[in-house]
């Protein structure tokens, strides 16, 4: 009967509607991103309808034959949420529409005073396997010199900057600009606060990397990441664990929860020299959440909300979570103590200095 009573007791929390009312009355020129965050929970809302359905909505996982602009096969749902999303921009303030699964710039409404950049479905290639995916999401003010100088500007600029991440629930975190709130999708279609102002957890023991790619790095991830995998017998004198979901906003979501570090770098195969994750629309806003709850974003050098794109679909490489992880990636990059001298017969690290 305990069980029952918590399966069907009701949520609390405050509608996001009444938050975002709220919110656009406590300050100026604010009524044009609380309508377009609006929209956007709207859009997720009704992806996260359709995920919920799984097969029984199709092959949502299945190619559709197309590719997006980088050349990355296109599958159904990843269409269908890029309609739904620009379907609900449609209905609000919105200047300019960029997003992954479009070759261009979109230009929506001429009197409208914002722009916003989207990655519709982030983690596709989980679709068919039911884990974790998510839509991210970037929000700037027009520009009055037009659409291209609306979305390349310094991340730093954004007015908002979230994602929805679709999994046992359906959470929406964004930031305003004030912190990182949580919001969870209710049974009756409408989002609630669950949290109010998350921050990163500075004591962890996790990190996120794809280590089927460890050949391919770079020098100083790769001394990085086998410090970590040396536990407590090696230079850090403690034991790591690795998580990796293939998921940006998976990943993201849990470094939100538990800290830690997510490390996505550029390495040698043809076409990750720059990195693979997309500055404007993925990097730029998950970096501006990070900071928000306390941590830090860079790629692996640089600040990633100090970065200018010259291009829309420009990669990056990225590097986000508690700071003090961040800064130490930053550290293996900069200071040759941290770096491992490696030999045919040998490969025992040089003294390191905390």
């Amino acid at each position: 009967m305990a069980e029952a009573g918590i399966l069907t007791q009701q949520a609390t929390g405050e509608y996001l509607d009444a938050y975002l009312d709220r919110w656009r009355k406590a300050g100026a020129d604010r009524d044009a991103t609380a309508a377009t965050m609006a929209a956007l929970a709207q859009a997720t809302a009704r992806i996260s309808a359709l995920i919920r359905l799984g097969p029984l909505a199709g092959a949502l996982g299945a190619e559709t034959g197309g590719a997006n602009a980088d050349g990355d096969s296109q599958k159904k749902l990843d269409v269908l949420a890029n309609e739904a999303v620009l379907h609900a921009l449609e209905q609000a303030p919105v200047a300019y529409f960029a997003s992954e699964e479009e070759d261009e710039i979109q230009s929506l409404r001429s009197d409208g005073a914002v722009a916003v950049a989207v990655d519709p479905l982030d983690g596709s290639s989980n679709i068919d396997a039911n884990a974790s995916i998510g839509t991210i999401f970037s929000v700037f003010p027009v520009s009055p010199a037009g659409a291209t100088a609306s979305f390349f500007r310094p991340g730093s600029e954004q007015v908002a900057a979230g994602y929805a991440i679709y999994g046992p629930h359906t959470a929406l975190v964004f930031t305003l600009d004030e912190g990182v709130d949580i919001f969870v999708l209710d049974p009756d279609g409408r989002y609630r606060r669950a949290d109010l102002r998350i921050a990163i957890p500075k004591a962890s023991r996790e990190y996120a990397i794809n280590a089927s790619n460890y050949r391919y790095w770079r020098e100083p991830i790769r001394d990085f990441v086998d410090d970590l995998i040396a536990g407590a017998e090696g230079p850090r004198g403690k034991d790591f664990n690795m998580r990796w979901l293939a998921s940006l906003v998976g990943d993201t979501h849990r470094i939100m929860q538990r800290g830690g570090v997510f490390l996505y770098p550029a390495d040698a195969r043809p076409g990750y020299e720059r990195g693979r994750l997309r500055l404007i629309y993925e990097a730029a806003p998950i970096a501006r959440l990070a900071e928000r709850a306390g941590g830090g974003a860079t790629d692996g050098q640089k600040r990633i909300l100090e970065k200018i794109p010259s291009e829309l679909h420009e990669r990056t490489p990225l590097v986000f979570g508690s700071a003090d992880k961040v800064a130490r990636v930053a550290r293996y990059y900069a200071d040759p103590s941290h770096q491992r001298a490696r030999s045919p017969l040998f490969g025992e690290r040089g003294l390191f200095r905390d």
